[in-house]
């Protein structure tokens, strides 16, 4: 009840709940997921889990981050890491496009050490310029 004489202190507890509350709320997201995310359970496991989380949240929510807590950074880093595969092949695509003189550039080379004829110099040059 000290926290009620002084108003900041009685802020202070409050602005503390709510932000575990949220925190709670943010881990419990992150929990189910997890759970359709993960790939080495079948589907009863998956429904069993999601029902122990639902009906008995803070200790099926503590209990799944014990059992699956390396799991769920694994497949966590190997989202990330799709993701970061994907997003850098995207900017080297978008950020170095390939001209058609620099094809034609490429050919004319090729051409220049015997690698290819004339015929199938003219051939490519016709289809890239089309």
């Amino acid at each position: 009840m000290i926290a009620y004489d002084y108003p900041l202190l009685g802020l202070f507890w409050t602005m503390l709940w709510w932000f575990l509350l949220f925190a709670w709320i943010v881990l419990l997201f992150k929990v189910i997921s997890d759970l359709f995310r993960n790939r080495d359970m079948g589907g009863g496991a998956k429904a069993f889990w999601l029902i122990f989380v639902i009906i008995i949240p803070w200790l099926g929510v503590l209990i799944y981050i014990i059992a699956h807590g390396n799991g769920m950074a694994d497949r966590d880093a190997a989202n990330y890491a799709a993701r970061e595969q994907a997003q850098q092949a995207y900017i080297r695509e978008v950020a170095s496009p390939v001209s058609s003189a620099d094809e034609i550039a490429k050919l004319a080379d090729l051409r220049d050490r015997g690698i290819i004829t004339d015929a199938e110099f003219n051939s490519q040059k016709a289809a890239l310029l089309g």
